[in-house]
């Protein structure tokens, strides 16, 4: 090998070596506003690694509540939380929308937007979101197919609730106020045995010959991440005292 060409690859080497990440470089804001508000996208369950079905949509408004166009919004997370566009201007409407991807590992991440204001301030909301782990997943896949029609208020275009319909009303799955207060044993049974096995409402079919143990354990392991309030296994709050 020529001595040019030796001496080219050995500077190409260093500066390699040498060489830091830059920080990417915003784009410029035309305008500030004086508070930054969610729109939609919190509140979501995803599973590790997987884009959140809906995009996190925030917006900026000046202290007369007006919406701002040309702000800048930087978001930022959990570690290992991924954006399709960390930062951005807001469009016509005042509002920055991007998707974003849960982080590598289950429970609740946080999803954090902020902007600057005219006196030099910086203000930001703090979005929750949850991440499940190969279990959780499962729960939540048998929740689909066979619970959310009786769990869940809300009807959409492939699936009309039934929850209206009964008497009494059966419990959201993030209903931690209530949920939380059973033990596993307690969800266990009455997703075995059906509402009779706690003495609850007939109207809560027996599932234990329809799913399999670990298919009733990886549902309880679903309630469990959605509860909101979050649940607490017993002896975790005392172990962390």
């Amino acid at each position: 090998m020529k001595k040019p060409v030796m001496l080219l690859l050995l500077a190409l080497a260093m500066a390699a070596c040498t060489r830091h990440e830059q920080a990417p470089v915003l784009p410029a804001a035309s305008a500030k506003g004086a508070a930054i508000v969610e729109v939609s996208g919190s509140k979501q369950v995803q599973r590790i690694g997987a884009a959140l079905d809906q995009p996190i949509v925030v917006q900026i408004n000046d202290a007369q509540g007006a919406a701002v166009k040309g702000a800048l919004v930087q978001l930022s997370g959990t570690n290992g939380t991924a954006f399709e566009s960390s930062a951005g201007l807001t469009d016509e409407s005042g509002q920055f929308t991007t998707l974003v991807s849960a982080p590598g590992q289950a429970g609740h991440f946080e999803v954090v937007a902020a902007t600057s204001t005219s006196d030099g301030k910086t203000v930001e909301i703090k979005l929750d979101e949850m991440a499940l782990g190969y279990e959780q997943t499962l729960g939540r896949q048998l929740n689909q197919q066979f619970c959310i029609r009786c769990h869940d208020p809300e009807s959409t275009t492939e699936r009309v609730s039934n929850m209206d319909n009964l008497d009494p009303k059966p419990h959201p799955f993030a209903e931690g106020d209530t949920l939380n207060k059973m033990s596993d044993a307690d969800l266990v049974a009455i997703i075995s045995r059906g509402g009779n096995a706690l003495n609850k409402s007939a109207s809560m079919p027996p599932f234990g010959y329809t799913l399999s143990k670990s298919d009733i354990q990886a549902l309880v392991s679903y309630i469990r991440a959605v509860a909101d309030p979050p649940y607490h296994a017993p002896g975790a709050a005392y172990a962390n005292k």
